[in-house]
C-alpha cells in the first residue's frame, strides 16, 4: 500500500458539504471521497500516478 502524506486543504464550506453528502451516498469517508475524486481527475487527464514496484 502506498504511503500517505497528510496536508491541510482549504475548501469552500458549501463545496465541502456537497462532498460530504456524496461521500455518505457512496459509503465512503470524506477523505476517501476526495482521494477518489482526485484519482478520477488524474485518470481522465491521462496523468495516473506511477506505481512503485517494491
Amino acid at each position: 500500500m502506498p504511503k500517505k502524506k497528510a496536508f491541510a486543504l482549504r475548501i469552500n464550506e458549501e463545496m465541502l458539504k456537497s462532498i460530504e453528502k456524496w461521500a455518505a451516498d457512496e459509503f465512503r469517508s470524506t477523505n476517501g471521497q476526495i482521494e477518489w475524486m482526485l484519482m478520477q481527475a488524474l485518470k481522465n487527464a491521462n496523468r495516473n500516478p506511477k506505481k512503485n514496484e517494491e
